[in-house]
């Protein structure tokens, strides 16, 4: 939609005051100069987010927020101060058009977007009628709720800026600004409110969402507008890759590219495999990432032809935001260095993975609170169901931040729910909050069993420990290797296998998990090999080489006579390479079998009892290892084996499940995941076989 031709006297730069500004800041609601647009570029997105006028393509609802918004003052809510005849003398001075871009303009901008400096700053000792303590953000978010009924934008700015809670749940109407605002038909504020990070999701106490309630009150614009701002970052991904949007009124909202019949390479594979590793909250996090590349990208394009002087005010990479940790501020910088072909191809990649999280995500729903984007990006909402799958056995390594990924806590512990969810706790009626205390006991409860089973794991390992014992006094290490049917069952007839050589082998595994989620990770977008290494991979895969989801293995400590050194801290040693040659080969064996059944599916009921062969062999497998390996290779590869192998079975419980009640859809789901962990327990034990060779 290209912008009004006629413009009005308040079009004029919101910084410095030059006529026909060719841009506008969206979420600062003015329109902005070229000189004064090159400062708020390089202050990020988190700050100010930027727009063509002229060559950018505009929704039609977003056009006319700004218009309207810059049309109602938003300007005097950054500049309040400047325009108060009191206000102190030591404020700066609001530049003119002829003053110098550095530093004259660009400290007035920083002052005011960046410090808030000319704001109007509410009195936080404020009392009511009886003399105690107002709640201010209550307060405001209680004026927000009211101003969004009505086509004020300046005001609802203002408390927006000053701290309202765009997200605030009014106990006594049941509803959040958001709701109201769609109930009242106000276009622009909804667009506001989405701009500061609105929950498109939230449900009023009828259980409505906003868009269920502009449906309800014949605000059909509304309604669709509010659907297509839910899918806004993987539709801009989209376009970006191909040029259209998914069409929402059908239901579809995940459009893949087509990426014709081209065979892809094996390095590729590896690749797409280790992103399904990375953890929803990450990966909804890589989204936002990537939302913001495409930006600046775009953005970056428009400003080559547009500008007098391209030189000035490019911004070559993401700006530093510092409410992100250091590491995922380097990970976003180094997006910049993927040229188009990589880049467009991690955009595909992402966004069919993000269609595989969505499917396992409405195959396996789970309860738990959602986890809310950033208030200064555009929501993507169904990506928050994705958050709510488990990610309490990660099959990943650590990865990459100061404080976002250091301690990776359970969702049903997490003390950072949605605001939403926060609220609606604390605002919760009287039953509900009896309901969240009984809740509460309960899992109390379940802490205890929880120590009680942890007990009975120990008394089994101990048992089995000196029942293989026995075994291996009696039988060489290198004889054929148990069967299923050899392996000792507890009481309920379930395989109880020594895992360890002590019966602390559980705790020593938990303890060392721990330590390695508390030292400082490694990026998730950069390799944890050298500079030769990474050379050596752009020759194979340019594109899968500067991935920002590969993951590399460490390399084995080498003896002088080339062999791998086997001492620990401990005083343990590593097993021999013939032993461990021997039992990753019956692991590799028992896959090459579950495979066979699973491409001639001649039968339904051996998929777990393959899976079960697999992890008894794994079993065996993990045995011969010390408790304490310093090799990290190798330390990694036994936590891939013994992931994968419970995620197996589970998988082979489902593909079974689905295969008797002939659900098709859960057969290529379930059938897609068995191939995962097949793959990733091959690739586990070739990791073993290399570094024992």
């Amino acid at each position: 939609m290209s912008r009004i031709k006629s413009r009005a006297q308040i079009e004029i730069c919101g910084d410095c005051g030059a006529s026909d500004p060719s841009w506008a800041s969206i979420n600062r609601g003015i329109l902005l100069c070229a000189e004064c647009c090159s400062i708020h570029r390089s202050l990020g997105r988190h700050i100010s987010q930027v727009k063509s006028l002229r060559q950018g393509s505009w929704s039609p609802a977003v056009l006319n927020y700004v218009n309207a918004i810059n049309a109602h003052g938003a300007n005097s809510v950054w500049e309040h101060c400047l325009m108060d005849a009191v206000a102190p003398k030591n404020l700066k001075r609001k530049p003119s058009p002829k003053d110098s871009l550095h530093p004259t303009k660009a400290e007035f901008i920083r002052a005011k977007h960046v410090n808030l400096s000319f704001i109007l700053k509410p009195n936080p000792q404020q009392v009511d009628g009886d003399g105690s303590p107002v709640n201010l953000e209550q307060e405001l978010s209680k004026q927000l709720h009211a101003s969004v009924r009505s086509a004020n934008l300046e005001t609802s700015l203002r408390l927006l800026v000053q701290g309202a809670d765009p997200n605030y749940f009014h106990e006594e109407k049941g509803s959040t600004p958001l709701q109201m605002a769609a109930k009242s038909g106000q276009a622009s504020q909804i667009e506001l409110l989405i701009v500061y990070g609105a929950d498109l999701t939230a449900k009023d106490s009828k259980g409505n969402t906003a868009h269920e309630i502009a449906k309800q009150n014949k605000h059909t614009a509304i309604a669709d507008r509010l659907v297509e701002a839910t899918y806004e970052v993987t539709d801009r991904l989209t376009h970006f890759l191909c040029g259209k949007k998914p069409d929402h009124s059908t239901s579809s909202h995940l459009l893949i590219p087509d990426q014709g019949n081209s065979e892809i390479s094996e390095q590729l594979k590896i690749a797409r495999g280790k992103l399904q590793l990375v953890p929803n909250k990450m990966f909804q996090e890589l989204v936002m990432d990537l939302y913001d590349e495409v930006d600046r990208r775009e953005t970056e394009a428009i400003w080559a032809t547009s500008a007098l002087n391209p030189e000035i005010g490019a911004v070559p990479f993401l700006p530093t935001n510092p409410h992100l940790s250091a590491t995922r501020n380097q990970g976003r910088q180094k997006l910049a260095r993927f040229s188009p072909n990589e880049f467009m191809g991690l955009i595909t990649d992402v966004l069919i993975d993000a269609k595989r999280r969505q499917n396992m995500a409405a195959l396996r729903p789970l309860d738990g609170p959602s986890i809310e984007m950033s208030n200064a990006k555009p929501q993507h909402h169904h990506l928050e169901r994705l958050s709510n799958l488990s990610d309490d056995e990660p099959l990943y390594d650590a990865v990459a931040s100061d404080d976002d990924y250091a301690a990776l806590t359970p969702l049903n512990k997490s003390a950072t729910g949605s605001v939403v969810g926060q609220q609606q706790v604390t605002h919760a009626e009287p039953q509900q909050k009896q309901e969240v205390e009984t809740l509460r006991r309960k899992l109390q409860d379940s802490f205890y069993e929880i120590d009680e089973l942890k007990m009975l794991v120990k008394k089994l390992l101990t048992e089995n420990c000196q029942l293989k014992s026995r075994i291996d006094s009696s039988v060489s290490a290198f004889d054929v290797p148990l069967r299923i049917d050899d392996v000792h069952t507890n009481g309920n007839g379930k395989s109880a296998e020594c895992v360890g050589t002590d019966a602390d082998t559980a705790e020593t595994n938990e303890s060392h998990l721990t330590t390695a989620y508390n030292k400082r990770p490694v990026s998730m977008y950069e390799t944890r090999e050298g500079l030769h290494a990474a050379k050596s991979q752009q020759n194979h895969d340019n594109r899968t080489a500067n991935s920002m989801y590969q993951m590399v293995d460490g390399q084995p400590t080498q003896q002088p006579d080339g062999g791998i050194a086997t001492a620990s801290t401990n005083g343990t040693t590593l097993p021999h390479s013939d032993e461990v040659k021997h039992r990753t080969e019956v692991v590799t064996r028992r896959i090459q079998e579950l495979w066979s059944v699973m491409q001639e599916m001649t039968a339904n009921d051996v998929f777990v009892p393959g899976a079960e062969r697999i992890r008894v062999a794994v079993a065996e497998l993990t045995a011969v290892f010390p408790t304490t390996i310093t090799n990290e290779t190798i330390r990694n590869a036994i936590r891939q084996l013994n992931q994968n192998t419970g995620h197996l079975q589970k998988d082979c419980a489902g593909l079974q499940h689905s295969i008797q009640s002939n659900d098709t859809t859960s057969i290529d789901l379930y059938m897609q995941e068995v191939r995962n962990c097949a793959y990733n327990l091959a690739m586990a034990t070739k990791m073993l076989v290399t570094q024992f060779q």
